[in-house]
Protein backbone atom coordinates (compact mmCIF):
# COMPACT_ATOMS: atom_id res chain seq x y z
CA UNK A 1 0.00 0.00 0.00
CA UNK A 2 1.40 3.19 -1.04
CA UNK A 3 1.95 6.29 1.58
CA UNK A 4 2.01 9.71 1.32
CA UNK A 5 5.01 10.93 2.64
CA UNK A 6 7.13 8.35 1.08
CA UNK A 7 5.06 9.04 -2.68
CA UNK A 8 6.39 12.82 -2.28
CA UNK A 9 9.84 11.99 -0.81
CA UNK A 10 10.57 9.59 -3.94
CA UNK A 11 8.91 11.96 -6.40
CA UNK A 12 10.95 15.09 -5.25
CA UNK A 13 14.07 12.93 -5.61
CA UNK A 14 14.78 12.75 -1.65
CA UNK A 15 14.45 8.95 -1.37
CA UNK A 16 18.48 7.19 -2.05
CA UNK A 17 18.33 4.08 0.29
CA UNK A 18 15.98 2.59 2.95
CA UNK A 19 16.41 -0.72 5.28
CA UNK A 20 13.39 -2.04 5.05
CA UNK A 21 11.17 -0.10 2.50
CA UNK A 22 8.23 -1.52 2.92
CA UNK A 23 7.84 -2.33 6.60
CA UNK A 24 8.42 1.98 7.09
CA UNK A 25 5.81 2.17 4.77
CA UNK A 26 3.41 -0.15 6.88
CA UNK A 27 4.32 1.66 9.96
CA UNK A 28 3.88 4.76 8.93
CA UNK A 29 0.02 4.26 7.40
CA UNK A 30 -1.01 2.83 10.51
CA UNK A 31 0.07 5.72 12.81
CA UNK A 32 1.84 8.59 13.09
CA UNK A 33 5.92 8.32 13.61
CA UNK A 34 8.96 10.39 15.23
CA UNK A 35 11.84 10.70 13.23
CA UNK A 36 15.07 12.10 13.59
CA UNK A 37 18.25 14.00 11.80
CA UNK A 38 21.46 14.99 12.98
CA UNK A 39 22.93 18.21 11.93
CA UNK A 40 26.71 18.72 13.25
CA UNK A 41 27.45 22.30 15.08
CA UNK A 42 30.80 23.21 13.57
CA UNK A 43 29.71 26.59 12.54
CA UNK A 44 27.26 29.53 13.91
CA UNK A 45 25.01 28.64 10.85
CA UNK A 46 23.86 25.39 8.39
CA UNK A 47 24.22 26.31 4.73
CA UNK A 48 22.07 24.55 1.56
CA UNK A 49 24.24 21.76 2.00
CA UNK A 50 21.74 20.73 4.87
CA UNK A 51 18.67 21.56 3.51
CA UNK A 52 17.92 18.88 1.57
CA UNK A 53 17.22 17.23 5.30
CA UNK A 54 15.14 20.23 6.55
CA UNK A 55 12.90 19.74 3.25
CA UNK A 56 12.47 16.07 4.86
CA UNK A 57 11.66 17.84 8.07
CA UNK A 58 9.25 19.79 6.68
CA UNK A 59 7.47 17.01 4.65
CA UNK A 60 7.40 15.02 7.79
CA UNK A 61 5.37 17.67 9.33
CA UNK A 62 3.17 18.04 5.99
CA UNK A 63 2.17 14.45 7.04
CA UNK A 64 1.40 14.21 10.91
CA UNK A 65 4.86 13.06 11.95
CA UNK A 66 6.48 14.60 14.72
CA UNK A 67 10.27 15.34 13.56
CA UNK A 68 13.42 15.41 16.41
CA UNK A 69 15.90 17.93 15.46
CA UNK A 70 19.18 16.42 17.35
CA UNK A 71 21.99 19.32 17.80
CA UNK A 72 24.98 17.18 18.11
CA UNK A 73 26.68 18.97 20.89
CA UNK A 74 28.42 16.18 22.16
CA UNK A 75 29.62 14.49 18.33
CA UNK A 76 30.62 17.96 17.14
CA UNK A 77 33.26 18.03 19.82
CA UNK A 78 34.61 14.69 17.87
CA UNK A 79 33.72 15.71 13.61
CA UNK A 80 31.98 12.78 12.02
CA UNK A 81 34.88 11.55 9.61
CA UNK A 82 32.16 11.29 6.53
CA UNK A 83 33.31 12.46 3.28
CA UNK A 84 35.70 13.43 5.01
CA UNK A 85 39.53 13.72 3.98
CA UNK A 86 41.16 15.40 6.98
CA UNK A 87 39.82 15.82 10.41
CA UNK A 88 38.23 18.50 11.87
CA UNK A 89 39.14 20.90 13.87
CA UNK A 90 38.44 20.77 17.56
CA UNK A 91 36.05 23.26 18.82
CA UNK A 92 35.57 24.04 22.56
CA UNK A 93 32.19 23.32 24.21
CA UNK A 94 31.62 26.98 24.55
CA UNK A 95 31.80 27.72 20.93
CA UNK A 96 29.43 24.62 19.91
CA UNK A 97 27.04 26.05 22.21
CA UNK A 98 26.86 29.45 20.67
CA UNK A 99 26.47 27.86 17.35
CA UNK A 100 23.36 25.82 18.85
CA UNK A 101 21.91 28.49 19.82
CA UNK A 102 22.02 30.28 16.33
CA UNK A 103 21.33 27.25 14.37
CA UNK A 104 18.06 26.91 16.54
CA UNK A 105 16.95 29.62 15.57
CA UNK A 106 17.12 28.56 11.56
CA UNK A 107 14.58 25.81 12.57
CA UNK A 108 12.58 28.52 14.03
CA UNK A 109 12.22 30.29 10.22
CA UNK A 110 12.01 26.79 8.68
CA UNK A 111 10.03 24.50 11.12
CA UNK A 112 5.99 24.48 11.87
CA UNK A 113 5.82 25.21 15.77
CA UNK A 114 1.78 25.45 15.70
CA UNK A 115 0.90 21.84 16.17
CA UNK A 116 1.64 20.57 19.53
CA UNK A 117 1.73 16.63 17.18
CA UNK A 118 3.85 17.34 14.83
CA UNK A 119 5.86 20.41 16.79
CA UNK A 120 9.41 19.51 16.44
CA UNK A 121 11.54 18.44 19.69
CA UNK A 122 15.32 19.77 20.18
CA UNK A 123 17.54 16.92 21.30
CA UNK A 124 21.19 17.83 21.88
CA UNK A 125 23.77 14.79 22.51
CA UNK A 126 25.72 16.14 24.89
CA UNK A 127 23.18 15.59 27.05
CA UNK A 128 23.77 11.65 27.09
CA UNK A 129 27.53 11.72 25.19
CA UNK A 130 28.51 13.87 28.44
CA UNK A 131 27.92 11.75 30.79
CA UNK A 132 28.97 8.66 29.40
CA UNK A 133 31.51 6.36 31.72
CA UNK A 134 33.74 4.53 29.47
CA UNK A 135 34.55 1.49 31.12
CA UNK A 136 30.75 1.01 31.22
CA UNK A 137 30.00 2.39 27.57
CA UNK A 138 32.60 -0.09 26.44
CA UNK A 139 30.74 -3.14 28.22
CA UNK A 140 27.13 -2.53 27.90
CA UNK A 141 27.61 -0.91 23.95
CA UNK A 142 30.84 -1.38 22.48
CA UNK A 143 30.34 -5.27 22.39
CA UNK A 144 27.83 -4.93 20.16
CA UNK A 145 29.98 -3.53 17.47
CA UNK A 146 33.18 -5.53 15.35
CA UNK A 147 35.92 -3.70 14.37
CA UNK A 148 35.76 -6.07 10.73
CA UNK A 149 32.59 -4.51 10.15
CA UNK A 150 33.54 -0.90 11.20
CA UNK A 151 36.07 -1.10 8.97
CA UNK A 152 33.72 -1.88 6.27
CA UNK A 153 31.88 1.46 5.89
CA UNK A 154 32.98 3.98 3.55
CA UNK A 155 33.62 7.06 6.12
CA UNK A 156 36.58 4.25 7.26
CA UNK A 157 37.00 2.63 4.56
CA UNK A 158 38.14 5.34 2.23
CA UNK A 159 40.26 7.66 4.64
CA UNK A 160 42.32 4.34 4.59
CA UNK A 161 42.36 3.68 1.36
CA UNK A 162 43.71 6.94 0.66
CA UNK A 163 46.52 6.13 3.28
CA UNK A 164 45.04 9.43 4.93
CA UNK A 165 44.90 9.48 8.75
CA UNK A 166 41.97 8.66 10.42
CA UNK A 167 42.41 8.74 14.51
CA UNK A 168 40.79 7.03 17.48
CA UNK A 169 38.31 9.58 18.08
CA UNK A 170 37.02 9.91 14.60
CA UNK A 171 37.02 5.81 14.62
CA UNK A 172 34.41 6.00 17.42
CA UNK A 173 31.96 8.60 15.99
CA UNK A 174 29.82 5.80 14.11
CA UNK A 175 29.40 4.13 17.83
CA UNK A 176 28.24 7.57 19.34
CA UNK A 177 26.07 8.16 16.49
CA UNK A 178 24.30 4.34 17.19
CA UNK A 179 23.96 5.28 20.74
CA UNK A 180 22.32 8.54 19.98
CA UNK A 181 19.22 6.68 18.00
CA UNK A 182 19.39 3.89 20.38
CA UNK A 183 18.81 6.77 22.87
CA UNK A 184 15.72 8.40 21.14
CA UNK A 185 14.09 5.34 20.61
CA UNK A 186 14.10 4.51 24.15
CA UNK A 187 13.27 8.05 25.45
CA UNK A 188 11.12 9.24 22.94
CA UNK A 189 10.00 6.59 20.86
CA UNK A 190 12.06 7.28 18.17
CA UNK A 191 11.28 4.96 14.80
CA UNK A 192 13.64 6.47 12.23
CA UNK A 193 16.72 8.05 11.51
CA UNK A 194 16.94 10.00 8.59
CA UNK A 195 20.49 11.39 6.67
CA UNK A 196 22.53 11.84 3.77
CA UNK A 197 23.55 8.48 1.86
CA UNK A 198 27.38 8.83 3.24
CA UNK A 199 25.42 8.35 6.83
CA UNK A 200 23.92 4.84 5.74
CA UNK A 201 26.72 3.28 7.29
CA UNK A 202 26.25 5.26 10.69
CA UNK A 203 22.70 4.70 10.57
CA UNK A 204 22.43 1.01 10.01
CA UNK A 205 24.69 0.46 13.68
CA UNK A 206 21.42 2.61 15.16
CA UNK A 207 19.13 0.19 13.66
CA UNK A 208 21.26 -3.02 14.52
CA UNK A 209 21.36 -1.52 18.36
CA UNK A 210 18.21 -0.95 18.53
CA UNK A 211 17.34 -4.16 17.74
CA UNK A 212 19.75 -6.14 19.89
CA UNK A 213 19.39 -3.92 22.74
CA UNK A 214 16.17 -3.04 22.80
CA UNK A 215 14.50 -5.75 20.99
CA UNK A 216 12.50 -3.36 18.38
CA UNK A 217 12.15 -2.97 14.77
CA UNK A 218 13.31 0.66 13.93
CA UNK A 219 14.14 2.29 10.49
CA UNK A 220 16.91 4.34 8.46
CA UNK A 221 16.30 6.45 5.52
CA UNK A 222 18.85 8.57 3.66
CA UNK A 223 18.65 11.03 1.24
CA UNK A 224 21.35 11.13 -1.80
CA UNK A 225 24.35 13.63 -1.91
CA UNK A 226 24.00 16.75 -4.28
CA UNK A 227 26.24 17.78 -6.32
CA UNK A 228 25.55 20.96 -8.68
CA UNK A 229 26.24 20.38 -12.13
CA UNK A 230 29.89 22.03 -12.20
CA UNK A 231 30.50 18.99 -9.77
CA UNK A 232 30.84 21.29 -7.10
CA UNK A 233 29.58 20.06 -3.68
CA UNK A 234 26.11 21.81 -2.89
CA UNK A 235 26.18 24.62 -0.07
CA UNK A 236 30.36 25.43 -1.32
CA UNK A 237 30.74 28.60 -4.01
CA UNK A 238 34.06 29.98 -4.66
CA UNK A 239 33.15 32.75 -2.56
CA UNK A 240 32.01 30.64 0.27
CA UNK A 241 29.60 29.03 1.93
CA UNK A 242 25.59 29.80 1.17
CA UNK A 243 24.42 30.13 4.82
CA UNK A 244 21.19 30.05 6.13
CA UNK A 245 21.83 32.18 8.93
CA UNK A 246 20.88 35.94 7.28
CA UNK A 247 23.77 37.53 9.56
CA UNK A 248 26.12 35.40 7.62
CA UNK A 249 24.57 35.78 4.41
CA UNK A 250 21.91 38.64 2.98
CA UNK A 251 18.38 37.56 2.00
CA UNK A 252 20.10 39.39 -1.62
CA UNK A 253 22.85 37.01 -1.70
CA UNK A 254 20.55 34.01 -0.83
CA UNK A 255 18.53 34.81 -3.53
CA UNK A 256 21.13 35.43 -5.99
CA UNK A 257 22.91 31.90 -5.49
CA UNK A 258 18.88 30.33 -6.66
CA UNK A 259 18.93 32.98 -9.49
CA UNK A 260 22.41 31.98 -11.14
CA UNK A 261 21.29 28.25 -10.93
CA UNK A 262 23.42 26.36 -13.90
CA UNK A 263 20.11 25.92 -16.48
CA UNK A 264 20.26 22.11 -15.81
CA UNK A 265 20.01 22.21 -12.32
CA UNK A 266 16.56 24.66 -12.41
CA UNK A 267 14.13 21.25 -12.59
CA UNK A 268 15.77 19.08 -9.58
CA UNK A 269 15.97 22.18 -7.98
CA UNK A 270 12.72 23.64 -7.96
CA UNK A 271 11.59 19.77 -7.00
CA UNK A 272 13.86 19.72 -4.08
CA UNK A 273 14.30 23.08 -1.91
CA UNK A 274 10.41 24.41 -2.69
CA UNK A 275 7.02 23.27 -1.74
CA UNK A 276 5.65 23.41 -5.76
CA UNK A 277 3.49 20.57 -6.90
CA UNK A 278 5.64 17.93 -8.72
CA UNK A 279 2.90 18.13 -11.49
CA UNK A 280 2.93 21.99 -11.23
CA UNK A 281 6.62 21.98 -11.82
CA UNK A 282 6.63 19.63 -14.92
CA UNK A 283 3.98 21.43 -16.52
CA UNK A 284 5.83 24.68 -15.72
CA UNK A 285 9.08 23.17 -17.79
CA UNK A 286 6.27 22.10 -20.54
CA UNK A 287 5.00 25.59 -21.04
CA UNK A 288 7.54 28.08 -20.26
CA UNK A 289 10.34 28.48 -22.71
CA UNK A 290 12.63 30.84 -20.90
CA UNK A 291 14.76 29.47 -18.10
CA UNK A 292 15.62 32.57 -16.47
CA UNK A 293 11.78 32.72 -15.44
CA UNK A 294 12.19 29.70 -14.13
CA UNK A 295 15.37 30.73 -11.91
CA UNK A 296 13.61 33.43 -10.74
CA UNK A 297 10.95 31.43 -9.67
CA UNK A 298 13.36 28.98 -7.69
CA UNK A 299 14.91 31.99 -6.42
CA UNK A 300 11.41 33.26 -5.10
CA UNK A 301 10.28 30.15 -3.84
CA UNK A 302 13.80 29.67 -1.90
CA UNK A 303 14.40 32.48 -0.83
CA UNK A 304 10.50 32.40 0.22
CA UNK A 305 10.61 29.69 2.54
CA UNK A 306 13.64 31.05 4.84
CA UNK A 307 13.68 34.58 4.43
CA UNK A 308 9.55 35.48 4.02
CA UNK A 309 7.91 36.60 1.24
CA UNK A 310 8.43 39.98 2.03
CA UNK A 311 12.24 39.70 1.39
CA UNK A 312 11.79 37.43 -1.85
CA UNK A 313 9.98 40.16 -3.28
CA UNK A 314 12.25 42.90 -1.95
CA UNK A 315 15.51 40.93 -4.07
CA UNK A 316 13.82 40.22 -6.63
CA UNK A 317 12.99 43.66 -7.30
CA UNK A 318 16.71 45.07 -6.22
CA UNK A 319 17.97 42.62 -8.90
CA UNK A 320 15.65 43.84 -11.24
CA UNK A 321 16.75 47.86 -10.27
CA UNK A 322 20.01 46.73 -10.33
CA UNK A 323 20.80 44.61 -13.71
CA UNK A 324 18.47 47.52 -15.51
CA UNK A 325 21.51 49.66 -14.91
CA UNK A 326 18.85 52.69 -14.17
CA UNK A 327 19.37 52.54 -9.65
CA UNK A 328 22.29 51.79 -7.32
CA UNK A 329 19.83 48.70 -5.60
CA UNK A 330 18.65 50.11 -2.49
CA UNK A 331 19.52 46.15 -0.93
CA UNK A 332 21.99 45.53 -2.35
CA UNK A 333 24.59 43.70 0.29
CA UNK A 334 26.28 46.87 2.01
CA UNK A 335 29.97 47.13 3.36
CA UNK A 336 31.28 49.82 5.25
CA UNK A 337 34.24 51.85 5.09
CA UNK A 338 35.80 54.35 7.49
CA UNK A 339 36.03 58.02 6.22
CA UNK A 340 39.92 58.15 7.06
CA UNK A 341 40.55 55.59 4.26
CA UNK A 342 39.19 58.03 1.71
CA UNK A 343 40.99 61.33 2.62
CA UNK A 344 43.64 60.39 0.50
CA UNK A 345 41.94 57.99 -1.75
CA UNK A 346 41.90 53.67 -1.81
CA UNK A 347 42.98 52.17 -4.65
CA UNK A 348 40.37 50.07 -6.16
CA UNK A 349 42.93 46.55 -5.77
CA UNK A 350 43.31 47.81 -1.99
CA UNK A 351 39.31 48.46 -1.80
CA UNK A 352 38.50 45.20 -3.11
CA UNK A 353 41.18 42.91 -1.48
CA UNK A 354 40.65 44.15 1.99
CA UNK A 355 36.55 44.20 1.74
CA UNK A 356 36.61 40.81 0.49
CA UNK A 357 35.11 41.22 -2.33
CA UNK A 358 37.70 39.48 -4.48
CA UNK A 359 40.07 37.19 -2.20
CA UNK A 360 43.41 37.72 -4.07
CA UNK A 361 44.84 40.74 -5.08
CA UNK A 362 46.14 39.06 -8.57
CA UNK A 363 42.65 37.96 -8.98
CA UNK A 364 41.74 41.28 -9.10
CA UNK A 365 44.48 42.49 -11.30
CA UNK A 366 42.53 40.06 -13.86
CA UNK A 367 39.01 40.99 -13.16
CA UNK A 368 39.89 44.56 -14.35
CA UNK A 369 42.14 43.48 -17.45
CA UNK A 370 39.11 41.61 -18.52
CA UNK A 371 36.77 44.09 -18.45
CA UNK A 372 34.76 42.93 -15.03
CA UNK A 373 35.12 45.09 -12.82
CA UNK A 374 32.57 48.83 -12.44
CA UNK A 375 32.64 51.49 -10.14
CA UNK A 376 28.91 53.21 -9.99
CA UNK A 377 28.17 50.93 -13.38
CA UNK A 378 31.42 52.88 -14.63
CA UNK A 379 34.16 50.24 -16.49
CA UNK A 380 37.47 50.22 -14.63
CA UNK A 381 39.70 50.09 -17.11
CA UNK A 382 43.15 51.05 -15.14
CA UNK A 383 44.63 48.69 -11.71
CA UNK A 384 45.92 52.09 -10.65
CA UNK A 385 42.70 53.56 -10.44
CA UNK A 386 41.57 55.72 -6.92
CA UNK A 387 38.40 55.58 -5.11
CA UNK A 388 37.84 59.18 -3.43
CA UNK A 389 35.08 60.64 -1.34
CA UNK A 390 33.70 62.32 -4.43
CA UNK A 391 32.96 58.68 -5.85
CA UNK A 392 30.31 58.99 -2.89
CA UNK A 393 29.16 62.04 -3.54
CA UNK A 394 25.98 61.47 -5.34
CA UNK A 395 24.10 59.04 -4.14
CA UNK A 396 26.12 58.86 -0.33
CA UNK A 397 27.70 55.43 -1.65
CA UNK A 398 29.64 53.23 -4.04
CA UNK A 399 28.22 50.49 -6.07
CA UNK A 400 30.76 48.06 -7.09
CA UNK A 401 29.93 45.43 -9.51
CA UNK A 402 31.75 42.15 -10.07
CA UNK A 403 31.16 40.64 -13.75
CA UNK A 404 27.03 40.70 -13.88
CA UNK A 405 26.00 38.71 -11.02
CA UNK A 406 28.46 40.10 -8.03
CA UNK A 407 26.77 43.76 -6.84
CA UNK A 408 27.64 45.46 -3.78
CA UNK A 409 27.02 48.89 -2.29
CA UNK A 410 29.95 50.78 -0.23
CA UNK A 411 28.80 53.47 2.12
CA UNK A 412 30.88 55.45 4.73
CA UNK A 413 30.32 54.58 8.53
Amino acid sequence: MKNKFITEITQRGFFYQCTNQDKLTDLINRKSIKAYIGFDCTAPSLHVGSLMQIMCLRLLQKYGHQPIVLLGGGTTLIGDPSGKDVTRKILEEKIIDENIIKIKEIFKKLLNFTNEKTKPIFVNNAEWLNKLNYIEFLRNIGKHFTVNKMLSFDSVKLRLEREQSLNYMEFNYMILQAYDFYNLNEKHDCELQIGGSDQWGNIINGVELIRKINQKESFGLTTPLITLASGAKMGKTESGAIWLNEDLLSAYDYWQFWRNTNDIDVKRFLKYFTEINIDDIDKLFNEEKNINNLKILLANETTKILHGEHKAKESEETAKETFSGKGIGKKLPEILIERSQLRDGISVIELLYEKKIINSKSEIRRAINERGIKINDKLVENIKEIVTSKDFEENSCVKVSHGKKKHFIIRIK
